[in-house]
């Protein structure tokens, strides 16, 4: 069974970090990239961060630039978020998302929570 378990989603304050952790297990023969989306309350799930697995190059929506950073360990087949200056608009459902010769693949999700 393909899968994707996400970790490290907690309550932090304003200003404070989080590492996120996304592992993909199962017979994945070949991942082409891996990224990640949010959720908050009342809102359409959105694009974060995307890593191409092979080329490394890194994508991310402009909210975030300069604060968090997509990294990835191939040989552990699991991507991290660090995310760093976090703010309460940063607060949503975080999910991990892989484009696998499996298909299209979808975490659980972790919840972030950023309040004082």
């Amino acid at each position: 069974q393909v899968q994707l378990v996400e970790s490290g989603g907690d309550l932090v304050q304003p200003g404070g970090s989080l590492r996120l952790s996304c592992t993909a297990s199962g017979s994945i023969l070949f991942i082409y990239t891996m990224g990640w989306y949010r959720q908050a309350p009342g809102k359409e799930r959105e694009f974060v961060a995307l890593n191409n697995w092979t080329g490394g190059r890194t994508y991310y929506t402009d909210s975030v630039k300069g604060r968090f950073i997509i990294s990835k360990d191939n040989a552990k087949n699991t991507m991290y978020l660090q995310m760093t200056n976090l703010k309460p608009e940063d607060t949503a459902v975080y999910y991990c998302n892989a484009e696998t010769d499996s298909g299209s693949l979808w975490g659980q999700g972790t919840q972030v929570t950023v309040s004082s």
